[in-house]
């Protein structure tokens, strides 16, 4: 016998992970940012990784993406709306942190 995956589950699947979801905090309060923006804002992330998450979370209808057409190209990425439904959740995690987590040292 099989069980569907719960909602937790299919949700971790899609934007779990470390950067994922980091990328989706940063530009949750800009109207769009650059991948050197992106890249500048989350410490840690290589642009090799930056730039496969960002596509696998436009694929999975979280971020979009709007290519400008000057030299040097210009790409920008911006959260759609399915992503900015996450909002709530990710004020109350960070809520959740600051309530229980120990500040840095």
């Amino acid at each position: 016998m099989t069980y569907a995956k719960c909602p937790i589950e299919k949700m971790f699947d899609i934007i779990g992970g470390k950067w994922k979801i980091l990328i989706i905090f940063h530009l949750r309060n800009q109207p769009s940012m650059r991948f050197n923006q992106l890249n500048k804002a989350i410490l840690g992330v290589s642009q090799k990784v930056l730039t496969s998450q960002l596509r696998e979370l436009e694929k999975d209808g979280f971020v979009s993406r709007k290519v400008f057409s000057e030299v040097p190209p210009r790409v920008e990425y911006k959260l759609t709306s399915r992503a900015q439904s996450l909002n709530v959740v990710l004020d109350s995690l960070s809520d959740w942190a600051i309530e229980h987590l120990p500040p840095d040292k």
